[in-house]
């Protein structure tokens, strides 16, 4: 379904993802694990093309230099050019790091901005399977998103994303700054997204210790670089991995 070879990615001279490869077959729940600054949302800002608006608004004000090489290649067609929104309606949807929701607005109509591009039948019908992935959010439907704790707005922010449609989401630290039962939950529901919509799933975590059990294969980052590969359990076994991120 996604390929990427040998992508690289400078802001200035400053290499945030450094000749990196990597694929993720259809129905696969794909991890890409690393530490703070690793990488990882450089990583999934070019696969949903958001560097592209990003490399754009910096030119403009004369910013930083945003230079990506490397392809990008999705269901067997280049897209590393291709905007943000194309990629979305080809069905590549992000959830993005830190609840990006409506503050002002209350759920159900963040649930609705999310389905703008889509028919308001199939709208609805994502929002009921939302509702039942998160039954948490159906006594919040009325309430501004701004209120919502932390783990709500993740919630929310992960439905949002669904409400689009995606064939894959990509979820950039869903776990951030959420207690361990929130956690829990979502991992659930990340589980449960691919069992029964068949979407596919690539996350980038720094808590790897909730993550890898769930994964079918996992990309290890470290200072922009590829480090480890391998399946979930494999990652889980590795005694580098177990140091670094389980402090065993």
């Amino acid at each position: 379904m996604l390929s990427v070879e040998n992508l690289m990615v400078f802001f200035e001279n400053a290499l945030a993802l450094n000749d990196f490869s990597m694929e993720v077959k259809e129905g696969q729940i794909v991890g890409i694990v690393g530490s703070n600054s690793a990488g990882k949302t450089t990583l999934m800002n070019t696969l949903s093309g958001l560097i592209i608006d990003m490399r754009i608004k910096e030119k403009r004000r004369g910013g930083e230099r945003i230079t990506v090489y490397g392809k990008i290649i999705f269901n067997g067609e280049d897209i590393t050019e291709t905007k943000p929104n194309d990629r979305v309606k080809k069905g590549i949807v992000l959830c993005r790091e830190r609840h990006p929701i409506f503050p002002e607005s209350n759920v159900l109509e963040n649930l609705k901005i999310a389905g703008y591009l889509k028919k308001t039948s199939r709208v609805r019908e994502m929002i009921d399977y939302v509702f039942n992935l998160f039954p948490a959010l159906v006594d919040l439907k009325s309430r501004k998103a701004g209120f919502l704790s932390g783990g709500e707005q993740q919630m929310l922010a992960v439905g949002m994303a669904l409400v689009a449609r995606p064939t894959l989401l990509l979820l950039d630290e869903p776990l951030l700054g959420l207690s361990p039962m929130m956690q829990n939950l979502l991992v659930e529901a990340v589980k449960g997204l691919r069992n029964d919509s068949g979407i596919t799933v690539l996350l980038s975590e720094q808590f790897a210790r909730p993550v890898l059990p769930m994964i079918d294969y996992g990309y290890v980052l470290e200072n922009g670089m590829l480090t480890l590969t391998g399946t979930g359990q494999e990652l889980m076994d590795n005694p580098e991995i177990k140091a670094a991120y389980f402090g065993v």
